[in-house]
């Protein structure tokens, strides 16, 4: 029983935690076991099963991707998270159409976000490349679409194959194309494939069975069909002669802005905005906004018909601008650049927008130590949070600028709001920045009794966080 009594105790938040960490560093497999822990935990949580989708299509399980995001949306219709990764679940299965709808409703109720847009532009390429004409394609539907149909139809095609004579089969199964092409598009799946070849020659093994009994000649015939879908998704998703085309124009530079076609324009935009962001995370802070300057510049002079998220564009560029700048201590320049983001957010009665220019306005006042103004900006912001654990830090950062201030009741009382928030979420690591918050301010007010409880509670969640500085600094 003793024992039992000291096991940590493993909550809902450290559990998505250490997924999400997992997942980051491409643990793929761990991260789903403690997606699947967690959903034992919390039924039904929407934001954990979208997690979950997208641990299952980073490893290739598209269909159980997809029964994660359409469960998500049972809980909640207008989950905006849940759409997109219905939307991708779909598109990865090959299923453009029907992607293509989910993304024209992800972006019909979050116009805000600029990945929707992006869905719809790439959707709609592969439909083209597939059938010549996406005009055919009915975006509007009153019931629910999901892909059982489309199972339906792919279990129909695998019966009418397995009744064609085997030779036909293995005909149609074993047809080759240009093999650099193939090699260009399978990648290093393209050795399985020419190995798997090599195996039909062998008479004797094709005719053996497993222990299970299931045909060797039914395995291997299995995973060349495979292969060779995986071929014709990525030849419809963006044929070979496309990207030889755009590495090469990239490489001259003479692509002419007016001359670009809107769908082009947006990949155009999307692989700079990536490049930009990139940069920041890699710590090439000026590099990013010099490009991030440049883009912003191009966008202001092309029409609205050209780029429909125009003004969110903008937004975003000055936020990327303003984050460069702060990284480079260029404290008033960057206070401009998210100043202007929300201007333009607030002109756009882009919610999204708003908090998060709020988030970085009072960031910046932070840094430079005008604590009041810091306070009153995230204050402003508190009604726009989303979740308990953007609470969770909202609170304590503003109860930080208190204590700053030497307000240390006022910096308890939002200390204790964001230890609320996180026992919500449960977040373990943000309940051990509240409880450090909460008993500094008590040090101050020489409530020492209290402080030392929290110090001590502090402590032990440290232990299980496992986070050695923090142990440190509070033992100290």
């Amino acid at each position: 029983m003793a024992d039992e009594e000291d096991l940590p105790i493993v909550s809902f938040g450290s559990l998505m935690t250490e997924g999400t960490t997992l997942s980051r560093r491409g643990q793929h497999d761990k991260a789903l076991g403690c997606f699947n822990d967690a959903l034992r935990l919390r039924a039904g949580d929407k934001h954990c099963l979208i997690t979950r989708s997208r641990c299952f299509l980073k490893l290739g399980d598209t269909e159980n991707s997809l029964k994660d995001a359409e469960a998500s949306l049972q809980i909640d219709k207008t989950f905006s998270e849940g759409l997109y990764q219905k939307a991708e679940a779909l598109y990865n299965m090959g299923d453009f159409e029907f992607a293509l709808v989910f993304y024209h409703r992800g972006r019909r109720l979050r116009p805000d976000l600029h990945k929707f847009q992006l869905g719809i532009n790439k959707a709609e390429e592969a439909i083209v490349n597939c059938i010549g004409n996406p005009s055919s394609v009915k975006l509007e539907s009153k019931e629910e679409l999901c892909f059982v149909s489309r199972q339906a139809e792919s279990k129909k095609d695998k019966q009418k194959q397995q009744n064609k004579p085997k030779d036909q089969k293995d005909q149609k199964q074993t047809k080759k194309q240009n093999p650099k092409i193939e090699q260009q598009l399978l990648g290093q799946l393209y050795a399985d494939k020419t190995y798997l070849e090599k195996l039909l020659k062998d008479e004797d093994l094709m005719q053996s069975t497993t222990r299970q009994g299931i045909k060797v000649v039914d395995l291997v015939l299995g995973g060349i069909s495979y292969l060779n879908h995986r071929r014709d998704f990525w030849q419809q998703q963006k044929p070979i002669y496309a990207r030889v085309y755009e590495r090469k124009v990239l490489r001259q530079g003479r692509m002419q802005d007016k001359k670009q076609k809107p769908s082009d324009i947006g990949r155009s935009i999307a692989k700079n905005m990536e490049d930009i962001e990139l940069l920041l995370a890699r710590g090439s802070a000026e590099e990013s906004c010099r490009k991030a300057e440049r883009l912003l510049k191009k966008i202001q002079v092309w029409p609205e018909n050209e780029v429909p998220n125009k003004n969110e564009l903008i937004g975003n560029l000055h936020s990327y601008i303003g984050n460069a700048q702060l990284a480079m201590g260029q404290m008033e320049a960057a206070l401009r650049s998210h100043k202007m983001d929300l201007d333009c957010a607030r002109q756009n009665a882009l919610t999204d927008a708003v908090s998060r220019a709020l988030d970085n306005i009072g960031h910046v006042y932070a840094r430079i130590g005008k604590f009041q103004q810091a306070i009153n900006t995230w204050e402003e912001k508190i009604p726009l949070a989303q979740s308990s654990l953007e609470k969770a830090w909202l609170f304590h950062e503003i109860g930080r600028c208190y204590l700053e201030l030497d307000k240390a009741e006022v910096a308890q009382d939002y200390g204790q709001k964001s230890l609320q928030s996180a026992d919500e979420e449960g977040d373990v690591e943000w309940q051990l920045h509240a409880t450090v918050l909460v008993a500094q301010a008590q040090v101050k007010l020489k409530d020492y009794r209290s402080a030392i409880l929290n110090f001590e509670r502090a402590l032990e969640k440290a232990k299980l966080v496992p986070n050695e500085a923090a142990q440190n600094g509070i033992i100290a």
